[in-house]
């Protein structure tokens, strides 16, 4: 038989009655329907994605202007996925949770407008001496790229126009840990596409107005930040959450969260600082080596993506409304069904991703200043990125159960350990591997980075395993294999995909991910697994 998890009814969203202190959430919701429906609007946003990126590659290719545009929107996008995938949430959405189960309506509203007036003015001063100091941030963050003057000027020109990202994109990630606490995820889940029609849009219609023609990338970023923002607002509204001014900056539960976020911020995230590292190691080698390593995690978003951002979306309110009830048993039954969840798909991806890199970059990238060069170096990267996938996903699981605890030692104490150690074998890898090597450092650490998290939970009782690990993963290792090997001989010589037209390797492709899609899912149906045993009704 495969995994079969007991239905539990958790309280985690809607007030019943009065609003008031001590007002109970009382909306049942299906965990499995709610975590589709993230799934489903980040999997418009990642195609979308994809598109953008297609259109990138056949326009610039992998050269001086992409590097200059993706060393410039790196720590744009790194603060992308710390507070919007990451640190944010996870500082505060448990005391937003706390607030509203103890102090209602009224609580919530005043906690929202104080933190949304500090965070806004915070966050200014950010950008204004962000945008001031982007020459030092570059010489900093790519010194590599001081050797060349026309490529430093130019990173340090696009910088300036994406900074203002980080003001928007952080004001959207507070606007969705309000709507995810209220249960409203799909808005927040589909917010991220706008960036990417800003891109396409720009990509498209805008190059040829713009000296280099690069430079509408940037511009992109700030429109796509801006249009992100402007989308949430009538969410807001309708909860009676809009902000409004509202500054006190001594409010303990204010100061909770700032207290949190910040070492939040590299215990969820690790891997995305360590990707900011890696810029430096790689502005040192060959040019195209930071684009390859680009368009190769762009893949690997996909599925963390899909399955790790929005597990931990669903998960993280929940966990936090058990904690505060004192639910220590429902906490742990949580854990397990969303450490399953993403052992059944996270490893599948994983597989897929490392047998078909070839085919995938083929397909999606090589057109245009894309080169067939240009392909083998991203599918090494991609390769080497995939051994983490599972580890970066189940990160995303696992470091949740401390959060929702409002408990930052232990995993940022683990978070650091694993920076440390994966700066560590990039030294030892890069030598060897070369650009390859900083995206195996990465995979490699945040396996560690799981594999402690899940250590420490289980030493402090935080977790249990349920009944039936141990034929959970003899079951889904004989799928995977079945479908690695299934892959592999049906996708035929690598070389062969960079000779077929667009509609050829797309409609091969497809063919491979129904065929692998339908090996695995078949051998674990005869195996004895069932939807059914997964479904997950809290309310």
């Amino acid at each position: 038989m495969g995994y079969r998890a007991k239905p539990q009814i958790i309280a985690v969203s809607g007030i019943s009655g009065k609003a008031g202190p001590g007002a109970r959430y009382n909306c049942r919701m299906n965990l499995v329907k709610a975590l589709v429906t993230v799934s489903g609007m980040t999997l418009i946003s990642r195609i979308l994605g994809y598109a953008r990126d297609t259109l990138i590659a056949r326009a610039f290719g992998a050269g001086i202007a992409t590097d200059a545009f993706f060393v410039a929107f790196r720590l744009p996008n790194l603060l992308r996925r710390l507070f919007a995938e990451g640190a944010f949430s996870q500082a505060f959405v448990p005391v937003l949770a706390d607030m509203r189960a103890k102090e209602g309506v009224d609580g919530s509203k005043l906690l929202v407008d104080r933190t949304a007036t500090l965070l806004a003015l915070v966050l200014t001063l950010v950008t204004i001496v962000g945008i001031i100091a982007a020459p030092a941030i570059i010489w900093l963050s790519a010194p590599g790229f001081a050797s060349d003057p026309a490529k430093f000027d130019l990173t340090v020109a696009m910088l300036r126009v994406t900074f203002p990202y980080i003001l928007f994109i952080s004001l959207v990630a507070f606007a969705a840990g309000v709507l995810n606490t209220w249960g409203k995820f799909a808005i927040p889940a589909f917010t991220p596409s706008l960036l990417n029609v800003s891109f396409i849009v720009g990509a498209l219609v805008g190059a040829p107005y713009f000296d280099p023609p690069a430079m509408v990338l940037a511009w992109a970023v700030f429109a796509g930040g801006a249009l992100q923002l402007v989308f949430q607002v009538p969410a807001l509204r309708r909860i009676g959450m809009l902000p409004r001014w509202r500054f006190d900056h001594r409010d303990p539960a204010v100061r909770r969260i700032l207290t949190l976020m910040a070492p939040a911020a590299l215990g969820v995230s690790v891997a995305q600082v360590s990707l900011l590292i890696n810029t430096i190691f790689a502005s040192f080698l060959e040019t195209g080596s930071v684009s390859w390593l680009y368009y190769a995690d762009r893949l690997m978003e996909f599925p963390t993506g899909l399955l790790g951002a929005a597990l931990g979306t669903v998960l993280l309110p929940t966990l936090a409304k058990h904690y505060s009830e004192g639910r220590e048993a429902e906490y742990s039954r949580l854990l397990d069904w969303g450490l399953r969840l993403a052992v059944l798909f996270a490893a599948p991806a994983a597989v897929a991703l490392a047998v078909l890199s070839a085919p995938l970059v083929t397909t999606l990238f090589h057109y245009g200043a894309f080169s067939e060069r240009d392909v083998w170096m991203t599918r090494e990267a991609l390769m080497a990125y995939s051994v983490g996938l599972l580890g970066l996903i189940l990160v995303r699981v696992l470091a949740p159960g401390f959060y929702a605890r409002q408990n930052i030692a232990t995993p940022v104490r683990i978070a650091v350990f694993t920076l440390v150690a994966t700066q560590l074998m990039n030294l030892v890898f890069v030598g060897a591997f070369r650009h390859a090597g900083l995206a195996l450092a990465i995979g490699l650490g945040a396996c560690m980075n799981a594999a402690l998290l899940l250590t420490m939970l289980r030493r402090k009782g935080i977790f249990v395993p349920q009944p039936g690990w141990l034929v959970f993963a003899l079951k889904t290792a004989i799928a995977l294999v079945a479908m690695g090997f299934a892959l592999h001989f049906a996708m035929g010589p690598e070389k062969s995909w960079l000779e077929a037209g667009l509609l050829a390797r797309l409609l091969k492709l497809f063919g491979l991910v129904v065929m692998g899609a339908g090996v695995y899912f078949s051998l674990l149906w005869l195996l004895g697994f069932r939807t059914r045993d997964f479904r997950r009704t809290d309310g």
